[in-house]
């Protein structure tokens, strides 16, 4: 049971900001090196780290008793009081302006920028706009723009779209398996206490989903370090992204890059080689 949803209330929240500090720590480095399939070594101070690191940095860190059901923390605060039980991270767009570097303190401010009300084949849906801005000792940073919808609660598994058909092939693809110890490790990694990547009977008997689901920044992570790996590992300047469908536990996925010169689109696909995610880098 959710209390009603009130726009007008909500968008009250509008302008409200944020502002968080943290190290970014060889050891930090490593594990999130490990995580994304990459040569782990031994950072040292200076070293570039993974260009999504920021997404590790500074989370909030709330009481557990001041957790909601599904773990993340319990409504208001910076982020408006949504009323709706399932929330999940739709995409978002990333501007890289130089790396974040082992041993930086690095800043993040935030504020909302905007949110909406629309409705979808789920019933009622709220889209909160965050936008970020992280700067190390060298300026700014990364700026970005995140979109979370919130939606309701069914008794059933969520109804999506008929997933699109897949590219015909990919000119560069990778492929692993979403394992659940992978799943653990990001959420470790980002300190995200959301049950839908680590407790399997709450995924399938209270959201209603076939397993375990794969994080949402953990696929945007893995295809911007193929499109930076195949530009001779130069970050895109503006990456746009956006979930088509879950990427569940247990099968195999792919990692996947079509390259135009101007332009690159990415994608990750489930083990049926539907697309999940979908990017595009430019630089």
């Amino acid at each position: 049971m959710t209390g009603k949803l009130d726009i007008d209330h909500l968008r009250q929240w509008i302008g409200r900001s944020t502002e968080a500090t943290d190290i970014v720590t060889a050891q930090l480095v490593k594990g999130l090196r490990a995580t994304l399939f990459q040569e782990v070594g031994e950072p040292k101070t200076g070293d570039a780290a993974p260009f999504t690191v920021h997404w590790c940095l500074a989370q909030p860190v709330f009481p557990m008793s001041m957790l909601g059901p599904d773990g993340h923390p319990t409504r208001g605060g910076f982020l408006p009081p949504v009323p709706l039980p399932r929330r999940m991270w739709a995409g978002g767009e990333i501007e890289f302006l130089q790396p974040l570097r082992v041993g930086d303190e690095s800043t993040r401010t935030s504020r909302i920028a905007d949110v909406q009300m629309k409705t979808g084949s789920t019933g009622t849906l709220c889209f909160v706009s965050v936008e970020h801005s992280i700067s190390s000792p060298r300026g700014t940073a990364i700026r970005e723009r995140q979109d979370i919808v919130y939606r309701e609660m069914t008794s059933s598994a969520p109804a999506t779209a008929k997933a699109p058909p897949p590219p015909s092939q990919a000119q560069h693809r990778e492929t692993h398996v979403s394992d659940p110890v992978l799943l653990f490790r990001y959420s470790a990694l980002t300190f995200n206490g959301h049950r839908i990547h680590y407790d399997r009977d709450y995924v399938t008997e209270v959201e209603g989903y076939p397993g375990l689901i794969f994080h949402g920044p953990l696929q945007a992570a893995l295809i911007i370090e193929m499109a930076a790996k195949l530009r001779g590992g130069k970050a895109p300047t503006k990456f746009t992204y956006r979930g088509v469908q879950p990427l569940f536990e247990g099968t195999e996925f792919s990692i996947n890059a079509n390259d135009s010169g101007e332009s690159m689109e990415l994608w990750t696909a489930n083990a049926e080689g539907q697309p999940t995610m979908k990017g595009t880098a430019v630089w």
